[in-house]
């Protein structure tokens, strides 16, 4: 008997320590996909024009597998302005010192009940409802010296008010050695899991410092409120040194700095991600940024009220690379007044499918300004390729020999963007692609 419960007590042991890993891989079993307000909306975004977007979502975008409505920054600030943050703004917060949604802007919010109405509203469509938070404890919070729930001390107890973010100065940061410092943050995800919330995009925690602690503080406090929610870890770039603890703490992270509509900032990303390849698989997710095409700048962060400056060229560029790399794809324009064009883009089946549904995904060769990225199709002898040519003037044809690929010709070319097959070929293809531009292509072995 007593060898059993020896045996009992290691099997229950074992069970608890792989469960943090087993969740990761059933919140974020595929790179998560849905629409952001930041590139839009900046700190402004309210309560109807994040209906709005999920409406659009839920009718055109969820068929193909978009499905998180994310809240960004500043949602808790009554009197926020676009082009920026303004130090020193009374926040909306609760007795305990956790942020609450300003009702001026969620009307629903109204009487404590948060955003539990918003959220309710956007799983009745059938997504999922997320919100940006910042890394720490409001120095409101720390000025009022509020308490902090279940822990019998108060928010000055456990700031450290040498701990700053650098380009919004609304928080401390949680001494983690200090008694009730691990009670603030498990109050802090209960109440995001009472109000429904499904993805939490947490920033200042990976660049320019990565702050482990708060990491681990917030997922701990996650996993114990036991509701799935995904943990985004911002900004970027991350370290690859730091691959274990993200992976081991997050769903996903940011490996680039803020992507806006410029081609420097796209190009950038081909010389990061290769370094991330090796730590993808489900529940972990390298995060190359937003997609900041459409309609964006409404009232955003960088720039006016604009059609994105990509080229139509660069946007496929920018889908295909992000989907070989099987980055997350989280949309920034206003979904309700983007072109068509756009929405035509986000709703390719084949290409979404490199980035829902491939494994292996590794850069291939870099040549100068020809790069090639390859992924293999699960359960098949096919392959994904992408071809970039990421020079400035000239088109060019770029080649791929089916031996690099460990493949036998004859080979079927499928072009993914145009939906059409192109031909067999027995050695290897040679793909046209324009300056800035891409081709993303299937590869079937004919034998």
């Amino acid at each position: 008997m007593a060898m059993f419960t020896a045996y009992v007590v290691l099997f229950l042991a074992a069970k608890v320590a792989v469960q943090p890993i087993l969740a990761a891989n059933a919140v974020a079993p595929t790179p998560p996909m849905g629409w952001n307000s930041w590139d839009a909306y900046g700190t402004t975004v309210t309560e109807e024009e994040v209906k709005a977007n999920a409406r659009f979502m839920a009718k055109y975008l969820k068929p193909y597998g978009w499905q998180f409505v994310v809240v960004d920054i500043q949602w808790y600030e009554p009197n926020a302005k676009a082009h920026g943050y303004r130090p020193g703004a009374e926040l909306t917060m609760d007795g305990y010192g956790r942020l609450t949604p300003a009702v001026n802007r969620f009307p629903s919010a109204q009487d404590g009940r948060g955003f539990k109405p918003l959220a309710d509203a956007i799983h009745a469509l059938g997504l999922k409802f997320g919100i940006h938070i910042l890394r720490g404890i409001p120095r409101q919070a720390v000025r009022d010296n509020m308490p902090i729930l279940g822990a019998g001390v108060h928010a000055a107890d456990i700031a450290d008010r040498q701990s700053v973010c650098p380009w919004n100065i609304d928080m401390y940061g949680v001494d983690m050695n200090k008694p009730g410092a691990q009670e603030y943050y498990n109050s802090i995800a209960s109440l995001y899991a009472d109000w429904g919330v499904d993805f939490i995009k947490a920033d200042d925690e990976t660049a320019p410092v990565t702050h482990r602690d708060e990491i681990v503080a917030l997922d701990r406090a996650i996993q114990k409120t036991g509701r799935p929610m995904v943990l985004s870890l911002s900004p970027g770039p991350a370290r690859v040194e730091d691959a274990q603890l993200l992976r081991e703490n997050a769903q996903m992270w940011r490996v680039s700095d803020d992507l806006w509509d410029e081609w420097k900032a796209l190009r950038n990303a081909f010389h990061l991600l290769p370094g991330w390849a090796p730590f993808v698989k489900p529940g972990s997710w390298p995060d190359a940024d937003m997609l900041p095409m459409g309609h964006i700048g409404l009232r955003a962060e960088r720039g006016d009220d604009r059609k994105s400056r990509f080229t139509a060229d660069e946007q496929r560029t920018l889908l295909s690379l992000w989907s070989i790399a099987r980055s997350p794809l989280i949309f920034g324009g206003d979904l309700p007044t983007s072109d068509p064009a756009t929405i035509e883009l986000l709703t390719n089946g084949e290409v979404l499918a490199v980035d829902q549904k491939a494994a292996n995904s590794r850069q291939l060769f870099s040549r100068g300004d020809q790069i090639g990225w390859t992924s293999d199709v699960v359960d098949s002898r096919d392959k994904y390729l992408a071809v970039f040519n990421v020079g400035d003037k000239e088109p060019a044809d770029i080649s791929v020999l089916w031996k690099d690929l460990n493949l036998k010709g004859p080979v079927r070319v499928r072009d993914l963007w145009q939906h059409r097959d192109i031909g067999s070929f027995a050695n290897g293809y040679r793909a046209p692609v324009p300056a800035h531009g891409a081709g993303l292509f299937r590869l079937t072995p004919q034998r």
